[in-house]
């Protein structure tokens, strides 16, 4: 590594970007899962995992997009409202993808809602750590 590279990863990791490159990633992580093709996979025949699997991408999308506009703003607006709205629109923008781009995957309104009721979860967590952290 050079110096230049150096002082670039220093620079960018002393701006708190840690949390957007997890939130980035994250992201991408979704959009390959839900858009590639896993038919030659073997399957795991457990009813209504998808469902699940779906719950725990947003639930975690939602926090790590949280965290990231929580380090980077001190402006005092609703950032769990910006979250929901971004996990909302992006798992639905997913699913049309689905529905449009792939020959073996179907846009699923189900899953929408499995998107939304993880998204809503993650949003009650965040709001109880920052109830009882004020608290202490």
């Amino acid at each position: 590594m050079n110096y230049f590279q150096v002082t670039t990863i220093k620079h960018l990791l002393e701006r708190n970007n840690g949390f957007l490159y997890l939130a980035c990633l994250w992201t991408l992580f979704i959009a390959y899962l839900c858009l590639t093709d896993f038919n030659k996979l073997p399957t795991i025949k457990i009813s209504g995992i998808d469902k699940g699997v779906h719950f725990v991408l947003h639930f975690f999308f939602t926090v790590f997009w949280y965290l990231h506009l929580k380090s980077v703003t001190t402006v005092k607006y609703n950032r769990i409202v910006v979250v929901i709205v971004a996990s909302v629109v992006y798992g639905s923008l997913i699913e049309v993808g689905q529905a449009l781009f792939t020959r073996t995957r179907k846009g699923d309104v189900l899953d929408v809602l499995s998107n939304s009721v993880g998204t809503a979860m993650a949003c009650l967590v965040i709001l109880l750590v920052i109830h009882f952290s004020k608290r202490e």
